[in-house]
């Protein structure tokens, strides 16, 4: 199972607050252990909100939206992709990681669909041009 393990923005990290060299010596460390164990897939850090957009979907219309974003708990600061076998062993890799943030923090964690999750909606047609859209990112990665 793959699941996103993202970390929450705070106040500071919307400020473009930097991580100590503390912090970074121990993700550091955290990071080297996550893939070690064969765990961890993806993962980085993100610029504050102020440097992003958002593109609002009305029908045929879009509107961009420039950051920042006021509702800093809803915002992600960084994240992770891990493959596990279970949500509660995902849940213990988390409990391991770091406190990302100087002060109280949160970590979410969401399970990525898999082609099988699905149905058959996902007809075999489909599930052949995402093979190739795989195949084709792994290629040029």
């Amino acid at each position: 199972m793959r699941f996103m393990v993202m970390v929450k923005a705070t106040a500071d990290s919307e400020a473009g607050v930097m991580p100590s060299e503390e912090l970074l010596a121990a993700m550091g460390r955290y990071n080297e252990e996550l893939v070690e164990a064969g765990v961890m897939l993806a993962g980085e850090g993100l610029q504050p909100s102020s440097k992003g957009a958002r593109v609002r979907f009305s029908g045929s219309q879009r509107t961009v939206i420039d950051g920042p974003f006021m509702e800093t708990k809803e915002l992600v600061a960084g994240f992770w992709i891990f493959q596990v076998a279970s949500l509660e062993e995902c849940i213990e890799w988390v409990k391991r990681c770091p406190n990302p943030m100087p002060g109280d923090s949160d970590i979410e964690i969401r399970q990525i669909f898999e082609a099988e999750d699905f149905g058959a909606e996902f007809t075999p047609e489909l599930r052949e041009q995402e093979e190739r859209i795989r195949a084709r990112i792994s290629s040029e990665n």
